[in-house]
Order: C-alpha cells, then sequence, then structure tokens
C-alpha cells in the first residue's frame, strides 16, 4: 500500500522559510515524478512544483525563485524549500506521485497523495 506522508508545515512570518518534507512508501520511488501542491480555502487546489525522475524541476511562476524542490532516492523522500514567505503562500501542502516521466501540472496526472500538511505565513 502507497502512502505518502508530509511533514514541516507551520505557523511562519512573511519572509521566513520551512521546508516540507514527504516521504514515500514506493518501492520504486525513483522513477516516480513527484509533486507539490497546494490549497487554500474556497481556491482549487494548485500545482506548486514538481521534480521527475530524472531531477528535472518546473515551478508554478508564483513561487519561482522562492521555492526549491529536491529529492533523495536513497530516503525516498521529497523536499520542498520554501524562502520569502508571504501571506498569499498559506494553504495547505501536499505532495503527489505520479507513474509519469515528466511533470505535469494537473493534479489527475497524480496517482498518489498524502493527507496534507498546514503552512500559515502571517503578515
Amino acid at each position: 500500500q502507497v502512502q505518502l506522508v508530509e511533514s514541516g508545515g507551520g505557523l511562519v512570518q512573511a519572509g521566513g522559510s520551512l521546508r516540507l518534507s514527504c516521504a514515500a512508501s514506493i518501492r520504486t520511488f525513483s522513477s516516480y515524478t513527484m509533486g507539490w501542491f497546494r490549497q487554500a480555502p474556497g481556491k482549487e487546489r494548485e500545482f506548486v512544483a514538481g521534480i521527475s525522475w530524472s531531477s528535472s524541476t518546473y515551478y508554478a511562476d508564483s513561487v519561482k525563485g522562492r521555492f526549491t524542490i529536491s529529492r533523495d532516492n536513497a530516503k525516498n523522500t521529497v523536499y520542498l524549500q520554501m524562502n520569502s514567505l508571504k501571506p498569499e503562500d498559506t494553504a495547505v501542502y501536499s505532495c503527489a506521485a505520479s507513474r509519469l516521466g515528466v511533470v505535469r501540472l494537473s493534479p489527475t496526472s497524480y496517482n498518489y497523495w498524502g493527507q496534507g500538511t498546514q503552512v500559515t505565513v502571517s503578515s
């Protein structure tokens, strides 16, 4: 049974940093594309960042230059380093795994999802 477990969320002031982690119980983790999505209250889920099996990365324009996605295949873990946080970054952040070989922005392209972790940025 595949499980994705996020951690690292919390409350931070604007301009601060957080690092999210997502531990995956996927036997062939290194072959999966991993993504981070977020959903704010009253809004649709949106793509934040993705990393392919070959470590190609892609970012939403809203986080480019502030967020960095990375993966450690030895630990079956994907990370999201978030710097220069803004109040509009407040959301529940979820990681997702896709069997596709390239990063896709649509949530429907992902096969497995974590429960999410809350990130709150105060002004």
